[in-house]
């Protein structure tokens, strides 16, 4: 695991190798424990490693055995040894054991398909001499960040996080201001944006080429959902089962100690009661709780860890938010408003002082059904169908009548909310369920002038583009691909490769190993979620490994109170910083409506915590970047 930097020029400018080691510099924290330079005229490419295989000979960069090659790698290839094997009966020579040296081979054997072999999360970039190209490439599903600036010289600037390309003196640091609209709609900026105007992301699943000063970039892969496999529950749950053993295998492989994130959730529960299946000794687990005791699952944590012979380690955390939210901000980079990024850096910060590498069971729900919007998509269906006079007059009337609090959730409020958007068209009834600021929101909020500066994009069409390219399958999959192609690697992904990075720990995901991904596309809808049961057939296997009340219960998420944080300990900060003088004058919220999200959430008059906090780290982006 490490981070990558790198430049390349067209023939006529050399290399800043200062320039280099600043952005190289940036990105320590990814890799602690060295770092490697390949610096040659017009390219220069450079990493930190976080030593996991191979730790002696495994340095990079790595180069071919003619010296015309040479790589840089942040990630890790689980299938390396199976390829290495192949490659070594094919005659090629290895001078290290790295996955890294493998992944030079399948370059020089099948050019840019060589990702098409990659089992792993990975970003890497590879120097071809002879071609005189740069080959940068993402895995599938985007554990692995990978970020570039393609400059009117025709100079390409790469790397792993913003930090690095924005020590760089020709990264302009000129705000997109259509991408902070979708900010404030997703908590996330959407790849290929960022923030910034002159830095993209690689979207994953993609790799880019560049050659003398242009480039190309093509996706290499998508789950594939349209063809089905006909097969009972028993065959589901068999196939299901012996495909998440194996990616729970695959990821055990390593130099240094390794461990698990435990939550008490389903998807947590069986990577690591497969863990202790396939493990020698007890699988240390590692898990977090609050004082709240509303946001807290350890005693299902605990029920697990127990049940399967592993060792337990709790936190008990009382999130310092000020200390924390400026690391945070720092470390994404552009605006972030995920709260549960705080959790995942706590859990990653205290895991790290016993393991270098932690398994975790991110990528359950979004392949296997594990969200309650997903029902309320299928609910929809049916409620859509029934006669227009009928869900006016007789439902909705009924269900609006019904008293429910605006400053707490409940099964009311999410009836009311699941109302509002029920007879939209399939891709708007999830925007709106997505959404933090929807529409008649922005409306209130935005001033003419940032309103003026936006393209006439709408952020909806993030949405809509998988929602029509999914057309002939059903609602579940189009939900599922749709989350899959944004949700997932814009928002989750993103959290915790920079939460545990930060923290210098690598962290692995076996629900999001591309074939899990790909099988789980492949089965009918009626065996992933069962009428109206969220991740029946992970449940099912699920409660074969661990106690059936630990499965079988309400997903709680893995949240923090930032509600209650704004009425108690963060009610002076989040007025000193959105109600300030600098924060007016950036023309995005209009003053008057910042204050009344205050005041009626601080009074308890209204929920509006989701959007204070997202209004709140987009102020502190400013502050920290722009400003």
């Amino acid at each position: 695991m490490c981070g990558i930097v790198g430049i390349v020029n067209t023939k006529s400018e050399f290399i800043n190798r200062e320039t280099l080691a600043e952005m190289n510099v940036a990105i320590t924290h990814r890799g602690p424990d060295e770092d490697g330079f390949f610096v040659k005229d017009n390219i220069g490419l450079a990493m930190r490693r976080l030593s996991i295989i191979d730790l002696e000979g495994g340095q990079q960069p790595i180069f071919s055995s003619d010296k015309t090659k040479a790589i840089v790698f942040n990630g890790e290839i689980y299938n390396f040894q199976k390829l290495r094997k192949d490659l070594v009966k094919e005659g090629n020579r290895f001078y290290t054991n790295s996955d890294t040296e493998v992944i030079l081979h399948l370059y020089e054997k099948h050019g840019v398909d060589c990702v098409q072999y990659l089992r792993g999360m990975f970003a890497f970039a590879i120097w071809d001499e002879l071609e005189q190209t740069l080959f940068i490439a993402r895995d599938r599903v985007g554990k692995k960040p990978l970020l570039y600036s393609h400059q009117t010289s025709g100079s390409l600037i790469f790397g792993s996080e913003f930090q690095a390309l924005l020590k760089h003196p020709d990264i302009s640091k000129e705000v997109d201001y259509t991408a902070i609209d979708n900010y404030l709609t997703y908590l996330c900026i959407p790849a290929p944006q960022t923030a910034f105007k002159n830095i993209r992301k690689l979207k994953p699943g993609h790799w880019l080429r560049w050659k003398n000063g242009e480039i190309e970039t093509k996706r290499y892969w998508l789950p594939e959902f349209s063809n089905k496999i006909i097969t009972t529950q028993k065959e589901a749950e068999k196939e299901t089962l012996e495909i998440l053993r194996e990616a729970v295998k695959l990821r055990l492989i390593s130099e240094v100690p390794l461990g698990a994130f435990l939550s008490g959730g389903v998807d947590s529960s069986v990577v690591v009661a497969l863990m202790a299946q396939e493990s020698s000794k007890p699988v240390k687990t590692f898990s977090i709780g609050f004082e709240e005791q509303d946001y807290s699952e350890l005693k299902y944590a605990k029920q697990v860890a127990n049940h399967v012979g592993a060792e337990y380690n709790e936190f008990i955390v009382k999130p310092d938010a000020l200390e924390v939210l400026p690391k945070l901000v720092q470390h994404y980079g552009e605006p972030y408003a995920d709260s549960s990024a705080i959790p995942t850096y706590y859990v990653s910060k205290e895991t790290r002082k016993f393991v270098t590498v932690a398994l975790n069971g991110d990528g359950g729900d979004e392949s296997f059904a594990g969200y309650e919007r997903y029902v309320a998509m299928r609910i929809a269906e049916v409620y859509h169908s029934f006669p227009k006079n009928i869900r006016k007059y007789f439902i909705e009337k009924l269900v609006n009548s019904l008293p429910n609090s605006q400053a707490k959730k409940s099964r009311i409020r999410d009836a009311k909310r699941f109302l509002e958007a029920a007879s939209l068209p399939k891709a708007q009834r999830y925007f709106r369920w997505m959404s933090t600021f929807y529409s008649d929101a922005k409306s209130e909020l935005y001033t003419d002038d940032f309103v003026n500066n936006l393209s006439e994009t709408s952020s909806i069409k993030i949405l809509e583009k998988w929602f029509d390219e999914s057309n002939g399958l059903g609602i579940l999959d189009k939900t599922l691909l749709t989350d899959q192609m944004t949700y997932l690697p814009n928002d989750l992904l993103v959290k915790v490769d920079i939460a545990s990075m930060a923290n210098s720990l690598e962290a692995r995901s076996p629900l999001l190993d591309h074939k899990v991904i790909e099988f789980a596309a492949s089965l009918p809808e009626k065996v992933k979620m069962r009428r109206f049961e969220t991740k029946s057939l992970l449940k099912k296997i699920g409660a074969k490994l661990v106690p059936k009340d630990v499965i079988y219960r309400r997903k709680m998420g893995f949240g923090v109170p930032i509600g209650n944080w704004f009425r108690n300990e963060m009610k002076d900060f989040i007025r000193e910083i959105l109600l300030s003088e600098t924060s007016f004058k950036r023309g995005i919220a209009k003053p008057e409506i910042l204050k009344k999200y205050i005041d009626d959430h601080t009074s308890l008059k209204k929920d509006y915590a989701p959007q204070i906090w997202t209004l709140l780290m987009l102020e502190l982006w400013f502050q920290t970047f722009i400003d």
